[in-house]
């Protein structure tokens, strides 16, 4: 089992920043790909962005390239998603997930999430 705990969303302005954390504890954090995954509700869970388990490899969905950063600490357990130039768009609860598998749809365990709200 992992636990994953994110923190850090909030309400922003359009153009605005916000850093989300997950923390991870229980099974070994570094054996795992991670991923960020954002919902609307009413819309399925998409992934936003992955790094694998060393963090040498990253993807990101279309719409946040050039603006949102994934990475990742596994000395601290914890992984990241820099998120610039928000924009009202971007409103979900956003997720972070464990993966066998890297960039994984299914990944095999999640945190409760996070409410990530840009006013425009």
């Amino acid at each position: 089992q992992v636990q994953l705990v994110e923190s850090g969303g909030g309400l922003v302005q359009a153009g605005g920043s916000l850093r989300l954390s997950c923390a991870a504890s229980g099974r070994a954090f570094s054996a795992y790909h991670m991923g960020w995954y954002r919902q609307v509700t009413g819309n399925e869970r998409d992934i936003v962005a992955a790094i694998s388990i060393g963090g040498i490899r990253t993807n990101y969905a279309d719409s946040v390239k050039g603006r949102f950063t994934i990475s990742r600490d596994n000395a601290k357990n914890t992984l990241y998603l820099q998120m610039n130039s928000l924009k009202p768009e971007d409103t979900a609860v956003y997720y972070c997930a464990a993966s066998q598998i890297y960039n994984s749809r299914q990944p095999n365990y999640w945190g409760q999430g996070t409410q990530v709200t840009v006013s425009s």
